[in-house]
């Protein structure tokens, strides 16, 4: 554990391994990300440090769904009630968490109908893509859009992890054939595989979600939980099969090449960008603070100069002067406050700044720079002549190192189990348990029941990628396994 006498009261002073919860509320407060005070519980403010960072998240994704043939929309922010109606598996999965807008005006005259805020927008979408899909040349009908959705969350809320209004893309995508969708829901996984583990480091697997946990009104559901470390996982983005569960009922259909009308085949994918962000930063903090992304951190650079008496004026023009030229290719800051250096380096390592230059009169005498990268606090004594050169080499590895530094082997945190109480054993040890299991279709539910209650973890799905594991009967009732499962504990 880091010794807190050393460690300023402006920094963290809890260990991030011995209380999370409780170095995660300060790094909330003390990097400036989140302010929980606006006084309606789960709705949080972002704070302009975390927001650029889920912009920039954002830009990201934006950019790839659209190489990948998805184009942008904006749909309204709330449904009619009838529109829910329409499907009933969906209307009865989320009808415990909808927000209703029933009244208006200083008089609270009531509407005719209610309207719900967007908890997703499958049925917003679908009567619309009704309208815009005539014919088989439409397909495949491939869009998204960037927004906020509403959903009463029962649950203790946090920021970023789990609210009542969180940040997301969600993409809904129609196609002629089940096996176009299918590729679709491939082409989903992929995606998030790029910009979690390559973009934003994330380790993560995907599992097929059983089907008391699914998506409701889905065929199926394919989800990424985040391998956060001890065993513990949290979902992240999931990429919806929904067949033609909702395009019977929403009419979205097309006329065929034999001038048939048919239906489409939809899927959906939503990525939660604020519980992406949430993930990041617990997952690659330190007890010193955030550790971001190199494009992802708002400042890319920090130029502290070593202030000694009498050579101020010395240092702070060549401060000036490393930050004048690296300003046009970097986010940088210089940063002249009159706090000491150790403050320095404390706050902007709170910030998760990824490089720190030092310049004192030592160095100019050398004619070097010092710079410190964040993420293992490596010291590079750079010649002047070299700092562009290797400031660029050093910016361009930096992410791939850090992923590689994060990096979990999956397979290094399961552990197999052919009787309850040794799952439970490698639960309370920080595993993941893979076992038998008799099913994931609905008639599995009651084992998962058993398994929540006597191993204390859950059931998360069967595994999307090659199985390595495999077992001749469920781990509860001894019935024949159809299959191997994951059991974890879960944010």
């Amino acid at each position: 554990m880091t010794d807190q006498d050393d460690t300023p009261q402006t920094g963290i002073t809890v260990s991030k391994e011995e209380d999370f919860s409780e170095w995660y509320t300060q790094i909330l407060t003390k990097a400036d990300l989140a302010d929980i005070r606006y006084n309606v519980k789960g709705f949080v403010v972002y704070r302009p440090w975390a927001t650029i960072s889920i912009k920039k998240m954002y830009r990201k994704y934006e950019d790839l769904l659209e190489q990948n043939g998805h184009l942008p929309l904006v749909m309204p922010s709330v449904i009619p009630e009838r529109n829910f109606q329409t499907e009933a598996e969906h209307v009865e999965g989320f009808a415990p968490e909808v927000f209703w807008v029933s009244e208006v005006g200083s008089e609270g005259e009531r509407l005719n109908e209610r309207l719900a805020l967007r908890p997703t927008s499958e049925t917003a979408l679908y009567p619309m893509y009704s309208y815009w899909i005539r014919s088989y040349n439409d397909l495949p009908f491939k869009r998204y859009q960037s927004c906020q959705v509403w959903r009463y969350e029962g649950k203790m809320t946090r920021p970023f992890f789990r609210g009542r209004e969180f940040h997301w893309i969600e993409a809904h995508n129609v196609f002629a054939t089940m096996e176009d969708a299918k590729e679709q829901v491939k082409e989903d996984m992929q995606m998030t595989y790029q910009m979690l583990q390559d973009e934003f480091c994330i380790p993560i697997i995907f599992f097929q979600r059983p089907e008391w946990d699914k998506f409701p009104g889905a065929v199926h559901t394919y989800a990424a939980d985040a391998l956060m470390g001890s065993g513990k996982v949290l979902q992240l983005p999931s990429t919806h099969l929904l067949g033609q569960n909702f395009s019977r009922p929403f009419n979205v259909s097309y006329i065929d090449e034999d001038g048939q009308e048919k239906y489409g085949y939809i899927t959906c994918y939503g990525p939660a960008i604020s519980r992406i962000y949430g993930a990041m930063i617990s997952y690659l903090g330190d007890d010193k603070g955030l550790i971001l992304p190199y494009d992802l951190a708002p400042v890319q650079i920090v130029v502290v100069p070593i202030i000694f008496k009498n050579k101020e004026k010395i240092v702070l023009d060549k401060a000036y002067e490393l930050h004048e030229k690296l300003k046009e290719t970097y986010n940088i800051r210089l940063d002249d406050s009159e706090d000491s250096p150790g403050q320095k380096f404390y706050f902007w390592e709170m910030k998760g700044v990824p490089f720190r230059i030092e310049i004192g009169p030592r160095d100019i005498k050398k004619e070097q720079v010092v710079i410190v990268r964040r993420y293992d606090g490596e010291k590079f004594f750079v010649k002047e002549d070299q700092l562009e050169a290797k400031l660029a080499d050093l910016a361009s590895k930096y992410t791939k190192e850090l992923w590689k530094k994060a990096f979990i082997d999956f397979e290094s945190e399961i552990e197999v189990a052919y009787e309850i109480d040794s799952a439970k054993e490698a639960i309370e040890n920080g595993k993941i348990v893979a076992c038998g299991f008799c099913s994931i279709d609905k008639d599995g539910e009651r084992c998962a029941e058993v398994i929540e209650k006597d191993v204390g973890a859950f059931v998360r799905g069967k595994r999307v990628d090659e199985e390595k594991h495999d077992f001749a009967t469920c781990l509860v009732c001894n019935k024949p396994a159809s299959c191997t499962v994951y059991l974890a504990k879960s944010y």
